[in-house]
């Protein structure tokens, strides 16, 4: 048995600090040292749960290339089980700009599924039967595979930007218990977005400003920013991850 069963999101992240966002335009910006590392929002859920403590599986698509290394080197040195397919259009990556006070704009690049389904429905099933709880990550192998993955105790997943209207996260919010979601392209509409989402409990983070907690049985809660305004994270563990909005 584990304590958590991560589905998909595994990537590198290559971070690289700016004066502001956007950068200003020029031919060449000189910035402090830029970090590769396991990234991506799967492996941030992963690697969190696992320095909490918890037993923690996970499985995705990686490829068989330099970025693949890299997260198969940082997961080696951890104890989450692990169950892989080839990716053959290889590695997700993501191009973190950050500034000074710590919001992010992340370049984002996907490399797309293609082909028959990475894992078969029975495999799926019994990754799902042994995990306490399963945290969805909207990958598009995983959209084909939700039925399986309904049979989970509980579910969380993470829509990121979502705008409200984009109908290929509606069927991973409908399978779940606990919904993430960004307002950054919701804006006012957040509430009323989060309510259509019932009876399903939604977070709805603001970065700096905090985040809304959307139960069935209450009025909204706000969540209030810390004190301190948050730094980047920089890991104590070798091959950490950094956070990911």
């Amino acid at each position: 048995m584990v304590d958590l069963l991560v589905i998909g999101g595994l990537g590198v992240d290559v971070r690289a600090r700016v004066p502001a966002l956007p950068p200003p335009v020029a031919d060449s910006l000189l910035v402090p040292p830029i970090d590769l590392r396991i990234g991506n929002t799967g492996a941030g859920v992963a690697l969190a749960a696992h320095a909490l403590g918890l037993r923690v599986a996970l499985v995705d698509v990686l490829g068989a290339d330099p970025a693949g290394d890299v997260v198969r080197a940082a997961l080696a040195r951890t104890s989450i089980r692990i169950t892989l397919a080839d990716a053959p259009a290889g590695t997700r990556r993501s191009v973190n700009l950050v500034d000074p006070a710590g919001r992010r704009m992340s370049l984002h690049d996907p490399r797309p599924w293609s082909g028959p389904a990475p894992f078969g429905e029975a495999e799926l099933a019994a990754l799902v039967a042994e995990a306490t709880h399963v945290h969805l990550s909207i990958m598009d192998w995983a959209r084909d595979s939700l039925a399986v993955l309904r049979a989970a105790t509980s579910v969380s997943t993470d829509l990121h930007d979502w705008d409200g209207e984009n109908d290929y996260h509606r069927p991973f919010a409908r399978i779940a218990d606990l919904v993430f979601v960004s307002d950054t392209r919701l804006g006012e509409r957040a509430a009323k977005e989060a309510a259509g989402l019932a009876p399903r409990t939604v977070l709805v983070t603001g970065g700096a400003a905090g985040a809304t907690l959307h139960t069935r049985a209450r009025r909204p809660r706000t969540c209030p920013r810390p004190f301190r305004p948050a730094r980047w994270w920089t890991p104590t563990v070798p091959g950490t991850p950094s956070p990911r909005g």
